[in-house]
């Protein structure tokens, strides 16, 4: 038996129905800075492994693998961080602290805890794992923004092994190849510099179902030029910060209630047109078996002015911690040496998000000595290739379990 699973941005996924023995409780956790959080274990008889799934700013109750896993045997855990579903003001180093209040739970009930990181979960559990690896007084007092965090008084259980499914860079990595640099004016959601509009003919776009033809010297000058409006970007949230705290200094030393007000005004980063990577159009760009279209839909040179999209509004503090891919610490890449439990990585053929040269170099990061790099048929999210074929979820689902398996041979 099957049920339709929504894995968001429109994308809905046949799955098979959980085990009738399953067993579900609800548990609320207490963060080691005092924040709560709340996640679903699902349990079968005889269960000794857990497998985690975790993303930073989805909620992954009725994830598509949530049964699949299951009727392998394994028992399942989900759980959200303090900014379910709503990351203006997601600060990655305190989601570290609600992963960690997870893995103690999980820890004093089963034998074998596994984090499962699928899409951005991937760049949480390999952050997590790189701090809760280091001794606590190497770990990060602070988060890009100048705030403190207080990783060193967190007690932060390693997992016994990671599995990371079609894991995007980071979502700021992921946004500094996504942002559309033609934004001539961060005011204007309609200013355009034709000179590197992705979406001009004369720069090498062609609408569906013909693949747009960039050349070389655009690729490497729009890719420059992405970087430099992140960099502006970057430049924005710390002067809105820096008005803050002199806002902050000053009703210290005035007690004058309009500093008091200013300190807890909302200074917002509005930021369009954030879906226009090169290879979403140019399917010649880094191949697979991906479709014209960005995640968001087949036509980015719509979705890229539409409301839908990554990092649209945010927080100075929760730009430069989760969306800058030129300031935040949560970058696979800059995460993974410090993944050193055995793990698997399962790279999906048609996804648009995880690029085979991304996941190469991922792959190759990772500072595990056991790893298994494997390539399955699917979408980003799961789906299947060509209709009538297996879903992607199900092609990785027998792979995780044999692997899981093998561990205890």
């Amino acid at each position: 038996m099957t049920e339709t699973v929504h894995l968001g941005a429109g994308r809905y996924i046949e799955a098979r129905v959980a085990p009738d023995r399953t067993v579900t409780t609800v548990h609320e956790l207490v963060t080691a800075d005092g924040a709560k959080v709340s996640g679903v274990l699902r349990t079968v008889p005889g269960a000794k492994v857990v497998v985690c799934l975790m993303h930073p700013r989805q909620d992954l109750t009725h994830h598509v693998l949530v049964p699949e896993l299951l009727a392998s045997g394994f028992a399942v855990w989900t759980q959200g961080t303090r900014s379910p579903n709503n990351d203006i003001n997601l600060v990655h180093e305190q989601a570290l602290l609600d992963v960690a209040a997870g893995m103690l739970l999980l820890r004093n009930l089963f034998n074998t805890v596994i984090t499962l990181g699928h899409s951005g979960g991937g760049t949480l559990y390999a952050f997590y794992q790189q701090q809760a690896a280091l001794a606590p007084e190497s770990r990060l007092t602070h988060t890009p923004a100048g705030r403190p965090i207080d990783l060193a008084g967190a007690e932060m259980a390693l997992p016994d092994a990671a599995i990371f499914l079609a894991p995007h860079p980071g979502q700021g990595a992921l946004l500094l190849r996504l942002i559309d640099p033609s934004v001539s004016d961060e005011a204007d959601p309609l200013s355009v510099d034709a000179s590197l509009n992705p979406f001009d003919p004369g720069n090498g776009f062609a609408e569906p179902p013909h693949a747009s033809q960039y050349s070389p010297e655009f690729v490497e000058r729009y890719r420059r030029a992405q970087r430099e409006r992140v960099a502006r970007l970057d430049d924005i949230a710390r002067t809105h910060i820096a008005e803050t705290e002199r806002a902050r200094a000053l009703f210290a030393e005035t007690k004058d209630p309009v500093y008091r007000r200013a300190v807890l005004a909302p200074r917002l980063l509005t930021v369009y047109r954030t879906d226009a990577d090169l290879r979403f159009t140019d399917l010649a760009l880094d191949p697979n078996d991906r479709p014209y279209g960005s995640l968001f839909g087949r036509r980015p040179d719509l979705t890229d002015y539409g409301l839908v999209g990554f990092g649209r509004i945010s927080t100075p503090d929760a730009w430069l911690s989760t969306w800058s891919g030129l300031s935040s610490n949560a970058e696979f890449l800059r995460c993974a040496p410090g993944v050193t439990t055995p793990t698997l990585f399962i790279e999906l053929t048609g996804d648009q998000a995880c690029f085979p040269e991304d996941a190469k170099a991922m792959v190759d990061a990772l500072g595990a000595r056991d790893k298994t790099y494997l390539r399955v048929p699917g979408t980003h999210f799961g789906g299947a290739i060509a209709e009538g074929q297996p879903t992607g979820a199900q092609l990785a689902a027998a792979e995780i379990a044999e692997w899981i398996g093998g561990l205890a041979r």
